[in-house]
């Protein structure tokens, strides 16, 4: 997250300095050219723009001074749009553009922009405009605002995107910079801002505020929020001397302060060189601050409080924690802008005022992206914990658990072991005093009630007994599910999930996973301490049995072992951009036979896809296309029989290492005991690690069945006129979808809702731990161990290696070679198929014991997980060294 000044410098800089305004005085004005702020409110964002609409709303709260001013509206942009029917090809153009075609967004939004401005304001928009700056003082001092519809929305502040003007004089400057402000609407960065947000720049219009300036002592931000640390308590002021256009420019460092409930509990007094004031007859000069003035701070004590009260009321007229543009004037405080802060992560709801704690499942299931409102449904009702959703992600409260001692140390230690992150944010949260309260202990954490679960024989008929009770179980689903329609299928559905949940929570199942992950605890702590050796289970557990994910990488080279002696169909594939092409390949030598091998992948994995734990994404077997990257990459990279190679090598290191580690105990005191503890310890690790992976694939191939069920209730009620789309049903909840097939009635304007905001929810960072007062707790590595300049990170596969890092954020459009070092931001199962083609991995989430983790030990992989803004600190093409038992990434050279 950025730091405080780096928010302020953005908060002023979006619309080119606000801070630095004055006051304005008008009367109200009307027709459809020019709008008084007094008359106007947030439901006139479409005439005056969100700007324009917030400061109407601000000027209507009791104690809040808004400088006075008029709009220029909307119907005025589309009145000059009029005049340059050009600019409508060009933006047509803009519009098909994506923001990675930085060259031709570049040169067209010039060119638009130059038309704009070159456009002779028509005479009865420029007599309206100087009509209105009549009522402020014909020669008086202006502030002239570019006021989007796209702009300080709940979901899209534009800051910066869009350009402001201070101390513009006279008529002609003023609406000479009225058309600079309609032409700001088409610089690159808010061309590209939209691009990125989804919105299309057709649909956007420019109208313009214009306020007479004040002149103030002192202006700067306050978020009533912490605009670091999230927390909705504490209010951050950044302050400085003269026009905020100081702090935009960079010339100076505020004063920072920082209040909670209503005392200053942090103050950093910056000593300011420069300033920025308005010049006599226009425009703004930086001057050299007053020496005995540098290092006094911009407000007093009572300033910033009475400002943080200010902003509280503002705040509280909204509903949400903005981020306020101000100014301090010899008789108060203006306010010159109140904003949505966009980027705080919201916070779950609860019932209560109690302070609450709520950890990440997204960091534990690996996919941190947001989920659209039917697979958080979903999940929330298939899942063993309740979970609440924010964000579009889903966290677990873990208030309970951590304010009672036992539970406590349980939490932390199970936490700890899958991420030492998670652990280390929740024990920043415990060192407060005060803020959880003491309570009798609580459930014990993990298996179901009944205590830790029971020692378990070492004995893979165990485990063939659980997976072939899940697949039972999977095909009763099946059989029973496909004669169930309307609101019967709703109500099986309910009953299926509690099947699912009752075999999630299967009581030997649990035994099982709880078997291979403690011999693989007990395995690398009792190693190092007899043998000094790190991580010595990772090599003892290559070419584990019965690892369905393991499996399935693998299997994905024996696909392209069929379709690689094949060149048209090679070709054909490379050539494939839809994922109707199954059937074409019949027609090609050697077709049938590769799209056979596709299919039966599909009949047994086709149930999977990134992102996997959200019903709504598209699984490869509605997307197959999706995995001709990877396979093609396998005919490429790998020869024929690569799949069983691989197995029977990492088979061979697994005994060799066996053999080592206990001969080497052997020669130690009381040696045979301690091999023959390991000997049982080994044996537990490659008889029950291999079944961890197998309940997510239970899991997921159960979601598809739900998913193929629903969609086709969704298709039934397209084909019935209530529907628009059958995916609208992805944006509400089980129960509303229930609703919908019972009723046959839809509320549209609450899906196009919910679109929105999940696509809002891609620009926020989830963070591991949240607390009820919004604070996000990342945590971190607290490590002394790692080389100057290395990202650190947590070893969780062993060795070392070094080659190409390949920055890898969409699976579909990874391009590896063999040595490639693929660093993603984190990695689900779906995943797996990539991990055969690579040397190494880096991801930014993960831990010990999730997906990722366990496949890369299972194929020898080096990896290390957790590094923190590993996709943005390492290049595409850099070369790097991965050091999977230290836990630390080496950037080696430039891309």
């Amino acid at each position: 997250m950025a730091s405080a000044r780096e928010r302020a410098g953005t908060a002023v800089g979006r619309c080119g300095a606000a801070a630095r305004h004055g006051c304005l005085g008008g009367a109200a004005m009307t027709g459809p050219y020019v709008l008084g702020l007094q008359d106007v409110d947030v439901d006139r964002i479409a005439v005056v723009g969100g700007k324009g609409a917030h400061l109407g709303a601000l000027s209507r709260i009791e104690g809040v001074r808004v400088p006075d001013g008029f709009c220029v509206t909307t119907d005025a942009f589309r009145r000059l749009m009029a005049e340059a029917p050009s600019v409508h090809d060009d933006l047509d153009r803009l519009s098909r553009l994506t923001a990675d075609d930085r060259e031709t967004v570049r040169t067209l939004s010039a060119r638009i922009r130059r038309t704009i401005e070159e456009i002779t304001v028509p005479g009865d928009l420029a007599a309206a405009v100087t009509g209105a700056l009549a009522g402020l003082g014909e020669h008086a001092a202006c502030a002239v605002r570019s006021s989007a519809t796209a702009e300080d929305l709940p979901t899209a502040s534009f800051a910066g995107q869009q350009d402001t003007y201070l101390n513009v004089v006279g008529p002609t400057a003023v609406l000479r910079h009225v058309s600079r402000c309609w032409a700001s609407l088409f610089t690159e960065r808010a061309v590209i801002y939209r691009q990125r947000n989804g919105i299309d720049h057709r649909t956007v219009r420019m109208a313009v505020v214009v306020q007479r300036m004040v002149f103030p002592q002192a202006s700067g931000i306050l978020f009533t929020s912490d605009p670091v640390t999230g927390n909705r308590k504490v209010a951050t002021v950044d302050a400085g001397f003269g026009l905020g256009e100081a702090l935009v420019s960079g010339l100076m460092n505020p004063d920072v302060f920082k209040v909670r409930d209503g005392e200053i509990v942090d103050r950093a007094i910056a000593v300011k060189l420069r300033a920025v004031h308005a010049r006599p007859g226009g425009g703004t000069r930086d001057v050299a601050v007053d020496p005995a003035r540098q290092a006094a701070p911009a407000l007093t004590d009572a300033q910033v409080l009475g400002l943080v009260r200010l902003g509280r009321r503002i705040e509280a007229h909204f509903g949400r924690p903005q981020d306020i543009e101000w100014c301090l004037a010899d008789d108060g405080f203006r306010i010159v802008q109140s904003r949505p802060v966009t980027t705080l992560f919201p916070i779950p709801g609860t019932d209560d005022q109690d302070n609450h704690v709520y950890i990440s499942v997204g960091h534990q299931q690996m996919m941190t992206d947001p989920m659209r409102t039917l697979g958080i449904s979903v999940w929330q009702l298939t899942a063993m914990a309740p979970m609440q959703e924010a964000g579009g992600r889903l966290f677990v409260d873990a208030t309970r658990r951590l304010a009672s001692p036992a539970s406590r140390a349980a939490l932390l230690d199970l936490v700890g072991k899958g991420d030492p992150a998670i652990r280390d944010a929740l024990e920043t949260v415990l060192s407060r005093d005060g803020f959880l309260p003491s309570l009798p202990d609580a459930d014990p954490v993990g298996p179901p009630p009944g205590g830790a679960p029971a020692p378990i024989a070492t004995d893979p008929a165990v485990v063939t007994e659980l997976v072939e009770r899940n697949q039972a179980s999977l095909a009763a689903l099946k059989r029973d599910i496909r004669t169930k329609t309307g609101p019967a299928l709703f109500d099986f559905l309910l009953e299926a999930f509690g099947e699912h949940r009752r075999m999630l929570g299967d009581r030997q199942s649990m035994q099982a996973i709880m078997a291979g992950m403690e011999a693989t605890w007990w395995l690398n702590d009792t190693l190092r301490e007899w043998l000094g050796e790190k991580n010595a289970a990772d090599t003892l557990t290559l070419s584990a049995p019965g690892n369905i994910t393991s499996e399935m990488g693998l299997a994905a080279l024996d696909v392209a072992d069929v379709i690689r002696p094949h060149p048209e169909v090679v070709a054909f594939l490379q050539g494939v951009e839809d994922d109707d092409f199954l059937d074409a390949l019949a027609k090609l030598p050697g077709g049938t036979e590769a799209r056979d091998a596709i299919e039966a992948y599909l009949d047994r994995y086709g149930m999977r896809c990134v992102g996997e734990i959200d019903i709504t994404r598209p699984r490869w077997r509605e997307r197959p296309a999706t995995l001709l990257p990877v396979i093609l990459d396998h005919v490429r990279n790998f020869g024929p029989g690569a799949a069983g190679q691989r197995f029977e090598r990492g088979l061979r290191k697994a005994r060799e290492k066996e053999e080592d580690v206990l001969s080497r105990l052997r020669t130690l005191p009381d040696g045979e005991s301690k091999a023959a503890e390991a000997k049982r310890m080994i044996d537990r690790l490659r008889t029950f690690i291999g079944y961890r992976e197998y309940p997510k694939y239970g899991v997921i191939s159960r979601y598809f069945v739900y998913k193929q069920a629903l969609l086709g209730e969704a298709e039934r009620l397209v084909r019935a006129g209530v529907l628009r789309d059958r995916e609208d049903v992805f944006h509400l909840t089980f129960q509303e979808f229930h609703d919908v097939a019972r009723s046959h009635r839809v509320d549209d304007e609450l899906v196009r809702r919910r679109k929105e905001a999940f696509r809002s929810y891609h620009a926020l960072t989830p963070p591991r731990v949240l607390t009820s007062e919004g604070e996000a707790v990342s945590g971190a590595y607290r490590r002394d161990d790692v080389p100057a300049g290395a990202l650190s990170g947590l070893p969780v596969s062993a060795g070392t290696v070094e080659g190409r890092a390949r920055v890898v954020l969409d699976m579909a459009r990874a391009d590896l070679e063999a040595g490639d070092i693929l660093v993603t931001a984190h990695t689900d199962p779906s995943w797996s198929p990539l991990f055969v083609g690579i040397a190494g991995l880096v991801t930014e989430v993960g831990g010990l014991m999730t997906h990722g983790a366990v496949i890369a030990r299972e194929y020898g992989l080096p990896a290390v997980v957790g590094v923190e803004r590993a996709t943005r600190l390492i290049q595409d093409g850099q070369r790097i060294r991965v050091h999977g038992t230290d836990g630390y990434v080496e950037i080696l050279t430039t891309a």
